[in-house]
Formats: structure tokens, C-alpha cells, sequence
């Protein structure tokens, strides 16, 4: 795969900050959560190796004590790295074309 461009990085970012958000939001009623923040990094080094770092910054409303907070922000950070793998796979078919 080629290197990507500055707007293909940005993309892939705001795809894997997308899917956590929508994730969570998809587990938790909007108005039960008091602080999300996601963020998502790309390195790339060359033009293969690649490195995504998502971060999940999550904090429910006391209404939501017995729920697995960490549990919830881990599965939103798989479902963002899911989510960047296939815009990656498209992008890479696209490419090949």
C-alpha cells in the first residue's frame, strides 16, 4: 500500500473516532453520559508500517454505577481499529484498480 496522503490520514482518524463514538452511544443513552472524548493518531513510518493509537476518554453519569465503563471504552477502541482495517482494505482495492 502506497503511503497515505494528509487527507487519507485524516480520514482514517475520523472514521476510527466515528465508529468509538457511535459504539458507545450505541450502548449508553446520550443524556447518561457526562465526559467522551476520542481521539485517534496516525504514525507512519516509510510507506508500510503504520501505527493508529485511539484513545477513549469515558465517564458515565452516577445513574450508570454498576456499568463496566473500561469494558464499554475497550470495545469502542476494537470497534474503532474494526472500522479503520476496512476503510484501509477499500482503500487498498481502490488503489489497486
Amino acid at each position: 500500500m502506497p503511503e497515505l496522503t494528509p487527507e487519507q490520514v485524516e480520514k482514517l482518524c475520523s472514521i476510527a473516532e466515528e465508529a468509538a463514538r457511535e459504539y458507545i452511544l450505541s450502548k449508553v443513552p446520550p443524556k447518561r453520559v457526562e465526559t467522551l472524548n476520542i481521539s485517534a493518531d496516525v504514525e507512519t513510518e516509510g510507506e508500510k508500517p503504520l501505527t493508529l493509537t485511539v484513545e477513549v476518554e469515558l465517564t458515565l453519569s452516577p445513574l450508570m454505577h454498576n456499568y463496566d465503563v473500561q469494558k464499554l471504552a475497550d470495545e469502542a477502541v476494537k470497534e474503532a481499529f474494526a472500522s479503520a482495517e476496512k476503510y484501509l482494505r477499500d482503500l487498498k482495492c481502490r488503489l489497486r484498480k
